[in-house]
């Protein structure tokens, strides 16, 4: 019985602290190598720090969405609002922002990408924002957007 209790905190305990560890890019040149590597589209996370928490308490501090998240996508988050990002990195989230169409904070937005002859072709696959319901009814709709067929 110990052995089974023991067991069980280790198991929760990992999963907890994986959903902890989630590896967010924050260089998109970086994150679309790592696309194309691992044939994964790209989960472009645009935030800044005066955007509501709810998406990130409700569903990516989430054990079933570092689970998900491993096994589907690249994180990369883009936030806007970074005073320690360089001038370049802030003008280029600015543009993917528009060019995404993301007008309210925090949006979600998949894609994958190509680089040819030095420039960068994205394919928008669909965004989500916040829904109620936590990381379970974010994760089905998010399917719904990455495998539209299944």
């Amino acid at each position: 019985m110990n052995k089974k209790l023991l067991l069980l905190i280790f198991f929760l305990i990992t999963i907890t602290f994986q959903a902890q560890n989630l590896v967010w890019k924050t260089s998109m040149d970086t994150a679309i190598a790592a696309s194309n590597e691992e044939n994964k589209p790209m989960l472009i996370f645009f935030t800044a720090s005066s955007a509501p928490n709810n998406l990130q308490n409700e569903v990516f501090k989430t054990p079933d969405f570092a689970v998900w998240s491993r096994d589907n996508v690249i994180l990369v988050k883009l936030d806007l609002s970074d005073a320690n990002a360089s001038d370049t990195d802030k003008e280029q989230n600015v543009k993917l922002k528009n060019a995404f169409g993301v007008e309210d904070l925090p949006e979600v937005c998949f894609a994958s990408a190509s680089i040819r002859k030095n420039k960068t072709t994205f394919q928008a696959l669909g965004k989500i924002g916040y829904k109620p319901g936590g990381a379970k009814a974010w994760i089905s709709e998010s399917e719904a957007i990455l495998h539209p067929s299944e």
